[in-house]
């Protein structure tokens, strides 16, 4: 893949396995802390994957012990006063980086090996799959330093996950969430082992043994279908969908697999 030749100073790119992508935000030092380096870097990484036809599941994890500790208060002290559009510029820029991770067309894995706060929980959310290391933690962490917790899609994807009760008193008190309870309220699918990567990475295969197009619609009709507001809406993308993928070859092989009793071999066209 091309995309991952490019140079990066907050963020490591590697394809482990043939179709599967690990991105690791690798600023230990900082507990892989926001930047807008590490914005703009993440929206150009994603970007470029989305031309990669290769590509066909994103892992997202954190060097050293830490997954994300959000935006990086180093830099927060000229916050005050950027003015108000100043502020907006910079709130879009960070969204702009969750949004091109959130929107891959392939399915992205949050592999949280370690603390994930403010914005580093907003990124996990933005994955479409969170496995858990147990030393991961959670926390809203926006009110504590003065910010509100509807911040880079936070209050949208968390009150989606677990309701709104206990999505409100997460945010409102500020408090950590444990691993344990985290898989419990349905934060994350599971925890996992230490070597969270590597059950990232297990998963990912499973993923990649099935259509391209299959799975690439299947993630455009649920993230779709969070946003529309009748079921009638979502049979009509669902139809779609459907018609769309019979027109493919892979859905051929598919059906002559089955019946020849041996593994499809797909070509994601």
């Amino acid at each position: 893949m091309k995309t991952l030749d490019e140079k990066f100073e907050t963020l490591l790119a590697a394809e482990v396995q043939p179709g599967v992508v690990v991105v690791t935000l690798n600023r230990p030092d900082r507990y892989n802390a926001m930047t807008n380096t590490m914005f703009v870097e993440l929206e150009r990484l994603a970007w470029g994957l989305e031309t990669e036809d290769s590509c066909r599941v994103v892992i997202l994890t954190g060097a050293g012990k830490a997954f994300c500790s959000g935006y990086d208060l180093a830099d927060a002290d000229d916050l005050p006063n950027l003015g108000a559009l100043g502020m907006l510029d910079q709130q879009e820029r960070a969204a702009r980086a969750l949004t091109a991770i959130r929107s891959l067309r392939v399915p992205v894995i949050a592999a949280v090996n370690g603390p994930a706060a403010g914005g580093g929980l907003a990124l996990a959310l933005a994955a479409d799959i969170r496995l858990a290391s147990p030393t991961a933690k959670f926390n809203a962490a926006f009110v504590r330093i003065g910010l509100s917790a509807g911040d880079l899609g936070t209050s949208w994807l968390l009150t989606r996950l677990i309701g709104p009760a206990k999505t409100s008193e997460i945010c409102f008190t500020g408090r950590i969430v444990e691993a344990a309870e985290a898989g419990e309220l349905g934060i994350v699918n599971s925890v996992c082992g230490d070597d969270v990567v590597a059950a990232a990475v297990a998963l990912a295969e499973q993923i990649v043994a099935n259509s391209p197009g299959g799975v690439q619609l299947s993630k455009r009709a649920l993230q779709a279908n969070l946003e529309v507001g009748s079921y009638a809406a979502a049979l009509e993308l669902e139809n779609r969908g459907q018609a769309l993928l019979t027109r493919s070859p892979d859905m051929a092989e598919a059906l002559n697999a089955f019946k020849e009793k041996r593994a499809p071999v797909f070509q994601g066209k």
